[in-house]
């Protein structure tokens, strides 16, 4: 049975929204469930209801038991391998494929996928996740990398920890983003009121908040009688959930489709954001390699009336 400490910082702040933000992996319904059914107490012995302010210096049990982890399953659904070698292969994932299982989603993954495409994938990631070295959400297409054995995967896993690998996206965004260039460090950690969320506006040093720092240039500006877009190129040196899409949206310039951080609705069926180039060493002799993924035509027939691509695309 876990407990925790209520802190200075954390007083005052309700019983139900207090353990949604220590088991991040519970919803705030399930969390309220386990309130109402006794399984939480509050100082040993005292059961609360969810609305319960807490003080400085409380301690809060909870009794919970993890769901069963979900196994992966092999599963015919096409694939464009843009690299391939003994060690891992680079994928370009289509937007609204999920890169696992999670969230109600069991079928249709990149997992899934891979399992049936791959006689071998690593298992560092476990029967959930094999293969996968690093993630892209569900809504955002392009590079993706997955590993055939645990030596491979470790070493990428290095990789990304140490920054040695380079990740470049796409990304339009709502209005005129003013400086040709620029970067966000502002750090990311889960919206305590929409959990799906995450959120800038949390302080460094609160519980699951970390460190993020986003680099990014102008491409192209665009203008018409609906408004006004820009296009970016965004390079990541962390890797948090919703990196790019917060810290754009924090600047005033939510990515063009993504209504879950401000962007209008009814413009476009997907985010417009896209992996386009990942670059890391080969692990086993480390080689520099470098892998792009085109814009997909979806994106470039919805840019097309706004004007041109810039020449490097």
């Amino acid at each position: 049975m876990p407990n925790f400490k209520v802190t200075a910082g954390e007083a005052g702040r309700r019983l139900d929204q207090y353990l949604t933000t220590h088991l991040v992996k519970l919803s705030r319904e399930r969390v309220q469930g386990l309130i109402e059914s006794g399984r939480v107490q509050v100082n040993t012995g005292v059961q609360q209801r969810a609305s319960l302010k807490l003080k400085c210096g409380d301690v809060v049990d909870a009794e919970w038991a993890p769901a069963a982890p979900l196994k992966a399953r092999a599963e015919n659904i096409p694939l464009e391998i843009l690299y391939e070698d003994d060690d891992l292969m680079v994928v370009n994932k289509p937007a609204g494929m999920a890169v696992h299982a999670g969230g109600g989603v069991h079928s249709g993954t990149l997992v899934n996928a891979l399992l049936h495409h791959f006689a071998s994938l690593s298992r560092v990631g476990g029967e959930q996740r094999p293969g996968l070295v690093h993630r892209l959400d569900r809504m955002t297409s392009g590079v993706l990398i997955a590993a055939k054995n645990d030596v491979a995967h470790r070493r990428l896993a290095t990789q990304f920890h140490d920054r040695q690998v380079e990740k470049t996206y796409l990304a339009l965004v709502h209005g005129r983003v003013k400086k040709d260039q620029g970067e966000v460090s502002l750090p990311i950690g889960r919206d305590l009121v929409r959990r799906v969320r995450m959120t800038a506006r949390r302080r460094l040093g609160a519980p699951g908040v970390r460190h993020a720092l986003s680099q990014y240039r102008v491409l192209a500006r665009y203008a018409s009688g609906e408004g006004e877009l820009t296009l970016l190129e965004v390079k990541i040196a962390t890797g948090r959930m919703h990196q790019i899409r917060v810290h754009l949206a924090s600047l005033g310039h939510p990515v063009v489709g993504d209504t879950m951080y401000g962007a209008r609705g009814g413009v476009l069926d997907r985010n417009f954001l896209h992996a386009r180039r990942i670059s890391f060493f080969q692990p086993s002799n480390r080689t520099r390699i470098t892998v792009e993924a085109p814009l997909p035509e979806s994106l470039l027939r919805f840019l097309e009336p706004w004007g041109p691509l810039p020449s490097l695309l």
